[in-house]
């Protein structure tokens, strides 16, 4: 399981990072996604995987025995799952602002400025 979890992780940075390196704002921002996907996985396999036990230890064990889910990269993912999404609808947003304004995609359309002819 862990290996096909490096495969996936290893395919969305190398994705991401790809287009991250394209020149359209639309490219950017799924790249920007799937690199962010691959972090939670990451963090989700650092976390270690345990299938079929919940991170929930009883309060009448005084040591841990038993193979447990350690709960804290759980809610972590989570929560960067809820901040990304907030981000990325601000950034749709945003795109979609700039491209009414520009009517281009381009990134390079947004740094060079128009020469006005006198």
């Amino acid at each position: 399981m862990e290996i096909l979890l490096l495969i996936l992780i290893a395919l969305l940075y190398s994705t991401g990072i790809y287009m991250l390196l394209r020149r359209s704002m639309v490219k950017l921002l799924i790249g920007l996604g799937l690199l962010g996907n691959g972090v939670n996985i990451l963090i989700f396999l650092l976390g270690s995987i345990t299938k079929g036990k919940p991170p929930v230890i009883d309060d009448k064990a005084s040591l841990f025995r038993d193979i447990y889910a350690d709960p804290i990269p759980q809610a972590l993912i989570l929560t960067a799952i809820v901040i990304s999404f907030g981000l990325q609808a601000f950034a749709i947003v945003l795109l979609k602002r700039v491209y009414v304004l520009v009517n281009s995609d381009d990134l390079d359309d947004l740094n060079t400025p128009e020469e006005e002819d006198i």
